[in-house]
């Protein structure tokens, strides 16, 4: 019985632009040096690295596992163990030159994000980073979204415990199965398909195969989907932001204090998740001043933000304070008023605006859906990639993933974690995504960019700091 990608699965596998990955992934700093273990506990190393994620593979077998296509997409891929699987490809081992800064350490993640996933192997990757300067180490994953959609743990959390004790699973004796021919692939396929002939009817016809007229069909179906989008949704403001990027990208990241956050919201009547919006607006604000000074800023910024932002209700595939790397989850769109120059009332516009715009059945989003949603799948990869940027164009500027609950204390290997950042993929048709996790008792901001368009994007984050103090110092 073969094991088929989900059609959202099959569907993010499919969105990626030719020599590039839809992937994201987390950051995990720990000070080695004001560990409460630090002498009872071994420093984490490569090989107890290696070691603890072997044991843990199991709770999360398709990192084990690779994609396979169906012959002239027939199908949907299926997932299979992939018999040369080899931990220590997948986990390695990087350095700073001493003493390591986070400047230096965001450089390395940013290199290493803009590499796209080798498709041949299970699709992620595990850095063990030395070198920070205060005597600590920072551990990066980088997975693709095919892997955590909806029910899938991140790398990250899949190593990390709740407390000082390591939790030990029982030995796990993994043999890989024997991976399906291409021949078997489509056979079962078309056995699949008789077995539901409509289905075979519609594969073959509006499916993914080759029969010709499919680009048109799925051309036509895009340009309707498209033209849906454009009624719901105001069109999206033009701004820097949207133009063409680049391959390479930029990372960045800046943290700010939660308590005084919530004072911040006390003070002007609303919650925290809006004081971060208004941080952002700020920073969005600072950058696009520095952009081009002649040119008149524009007045709103459009961005995507879950909806357990106004609603901690709303289900999402991650458990409230489990999880800090989550893909798919319904969000909604609303604006950043960029154009406002004073702090106090940047802040009400933006409370104001998704109060309003998270009650609007025109602004939500479910996340990206499959083409032919029976079908799960996206025709050909190129024309799927190019649908996916068109969509997003169309619908905001931003992206910006906000944890839906605080994250509590996490340890790895007995050593506590001082700092969590979710690192946002980089979304098809756009230069900017943002990632926001609240862990010890700080808000933590990671910035991914497209270095062809945000060419100066440390500045981002030391903007963070200076748009937080303007809302402290505001009557």
């Amino acid at each position: 019985m073969v094991n088929r990608l989900s059609p959202r699965e099959a569907m993010y596998y499919f969105m990626d632009p030719t020599g590039a990955t839809s992937h994201l992934g987390a950051l995990l700093v720990v000070d080695e040096a004001s560990s409460e273990q630090a002498d009872q506990t071994p420093p984490v190393d490569y090989p107890s690295l290696v070691s603890l994620v072997e044991n843990r593979l199991q709770i999360a077998p398709r990192y084990r596992q690779v994609v396979c296509p169906v012959t002239l997409g027939l199908a949907r891929p299926v997932w299979a163990d992939d018999p040369d699987f080899d931990i220590n490809f997948h986990i390695r081992r990087s350095g700073l030159p001493r003493p390591g800064s986070m400047g230096d350490l965001a450089d390395l993640i940013a290199r290493v994000m803009s590499r796209p996933l080798d498709r041949s192997r299970p699709l992620w990757e595990m850095y063990l980073i030395e070198g920070l300067g205060d005597g600590g180490h920072a551990l990066l994953t980088k997975t693709h979204r095919c892997l955590v959609d909806t029910y899938g743990p991140e790398m990250s959390e899949v190593i990390t415990d709740e407390s000082a004790q390591v939790r030990h699973l029982d030995p796990d004796v993994w043999m890989p199965g024997h991976p399906p021919g291409a021949a078997a692939l489509a056979i079962g396929a078309v056995a699949e398909a008789v077995s539901r002939p409509g289905e075979l009817f519609e594969s073959v016809v509006a499916g993914n195969g080759v029969i010709g007229g499919v680009r048109s069909l799925v051309g036509f179906t895009v340009d309707r989907v498209g033209d849906l989008l454009a009624q719901v949704t105001d069109s999206t403001p033009s701004s820097p932001l949207d133009a063409p990027g680049t391959s390479s990208q930029m990372f960045a990241v800046a943290s700010v204090p939660r308590r005084d956050c919530a004072k911040i919201a006390e003070r002007h009547g609303c919650t925290v998740n809006d004081v971060v919006l208004a941080i952002i607006g700020g920073v969005l604000r600072r950058w696009l001043l520095s952009y081009n000074v002649a040119a008149p800023i524009t007045d709103t910024v459009r961005v995507e933000i879950p909806l357990t932002t106004r609603d901690p209700g709303v289900i999402t595939s991650a458990e409230a304070g489990d999880r800090w790397v989550d893909v798919g989850a319904p969000g909604f769109v609303t604006d950043l008023p960029i154009g406002e120059d004073n702090p106090t009332v940047r802040l009400a516009q933006v409370a104001g605006l998704a109060d309003r715009y998270s009650q609007s059945s025109r602004r939500v989003t479910q996340g990206p859906r499959p083409i032919l949603s029976e079908l799960g799948v996206v025709p050909f990869p190129e024309l799927g990639s190019w649908a996916f940027r068109s969509w997003g164009k169309r619908g905001y500027n931003v992206p910006i993933a906000i944890g839906a609950a605080p994250v509590a204390d996490r340890y790895v290997l007995g050593r506590k974690v001082s700092g969590i950042y979710s690192i946002p993929g980089l979304v098809a048709g756009h230069s900017l995504s943002i990632g926001v996790v609240e862990y010890a008792g700080a808000l933590r901001f990671a910035f991914t960019a497209d270095r062809g368009v945000i060419a100066d994007l440390p500045a981002l984050a030391d903007y963070v700091t200076e748009s937080f103090e303007e809302l402290v110092g505001a009557d």
